[in-house]
């Protein structure tokens, strides 16, 4: 079997996905599946699908674009605030996008005018974590000038949070966007049919809070995928933290000193490392390395240690195992590890 690869437990993953359409879905908030770890796998897609989740979302119109043209019919919303330079090509692809700056609105109204559709939007507000998203002070002119354009519809508003700076999707920060929502309806005379509350990392505050107000859309992908929340990075009671596996193969196995000997500078990633004297070890070499898999995201599932990596390379620790070239072992992954994997080539996918 191919090695290295990354192993999809699709029944895991819809398990998942159908624990928490209904854990939400039971005070009225609807989950949008996060495509972009997985790359827009059409198979995976297919599953969050047939798990209850209507709607898509993708940082990538790539993605996008790929899930369309294998056969996946879903409502497919652009997370990422579109580029200036693809608003053509959003308007084509995505039936919403997240944004947040004028000048894109009017470009996609021109586009969709052109094309003879209605692009729906949904305005990001700026609570504190400082990515994407407009100030609220600026939110009413915004909305002003969007409402005067034709080919494009405000049909809600979200927020991002837990992302860049760490800030934490609390009962204040909810019942601020809650707050903003209602105001904004008053005042322009609009019903706004999303409130987007944010992502895996509100899953504490919807455990300890009876009422969510307005917010009636998360937008999920680690939860599904790996089972946790992003706050403290918990499993999530009653879902598997399992359904992707890394496998690598044994390519060298060697006694050898625990510190490299000769003159020191840098390494091929640009650090001089240290290493702790530990004697004679026996060391194994895995054929897979930087270019493929963020290191810091592996978790040896095995009685192993990870002791470097280079572009290539995994050096492990082997302790007392029997371990042989030619023979495999498993790492449990991280989100930041997911996505790398799921992004390079030189991993097969191998759906379980």
């Amino acid at each position: 079997m191919r090695s290295p690869r990354i192993e999809i437990n699709l029944k895991k993953i819809a398990h998942n996905a159908r624990a928490l359409v209904n854990l939400y879905g039971s005070n009225g908030i609807k989950i949008s599946g996060v495509t972009k770890a997985i790359c827009g796998h059409s198979e995976i897609a297919a599953t969050l699908l047939q798990s209850g989740i209507k709607t898509l979302a993708d940082s990538r119109l790539e993605n996008i674009i790929n899930m369309r043209k294998n056969g996946i019919k879903a409502q497919f919303l652009l997370l990422r605030g579109p580029m200036l330079s693809q608003t053509e090509q959003v308007v084509k692809t995505a039936d919403c996008s997240l944004n947040s700056e004028i000048t894109v609105l009017k470009s996609l109204s021109k586009f969709a005018l052109k094309l003879g559709v209605v692009h729906q939007v949904i305005l990001m507000v700026e609570l504190g974590d400082l990515r994407e998203g407009l100030m609220p002070d600026d939110l009413n002119k915004t909305i002003t000038q969007l409402l005067a354009l034709k080919g494009v519809k405000l049909i809600g508003l979200g927020t991002n949070l837990a992302c860049l700076g760490g800030v934490i999707p609390d009962e204040i920060k909810m019942s601020q966007l809650s707050s903003i929502a209602r105001s904004t309806e008053k005042k322009f005379g609009i019903k706004l049919k999303i409130i987007s509350g944010g992502n895996s990392a509100n899953y504490q505050w919807f455990k300890h809070n009876t009422t969510v107000g307005l917010v009636n859309n998360l937008r999920l992908g680690e939860s599904i995928f790996l089972g946790c929340e992003t706050i403290h990075r918990k499993p999530i009671p009653g879902l598997f933290t399992d359904a992707f596996e890394l496998v690598a193969e044994i390519i060298e196995v060697q006694q050898k000193p625990s510190r490299p000997f000769g003159s020191k500078g840098q390494n091929a990633s640009g650090d001089t490392p240290s290493f702790k004297d530990r004697g004679a070890m026996k060391r194994a070499i895995l054929g897979i390395g930087q270019q493929d898999v963020n290191i810091t995201g592996l978790t040896p599932i095995s009685d192993i240690s990870i002791i470097a990596a280079s572009s290539d390379h995994i050096v492990i620790d082997v302790h007392e195992s029997n371990l042989k070239v030619g023979q495999e072992v498993r790492f449990q992954i991280n989100y930041n590890a997911l996505l790398s994997l799921m992004t390079s080539s030189y991993v097969s996918k191998l759906m379980i």
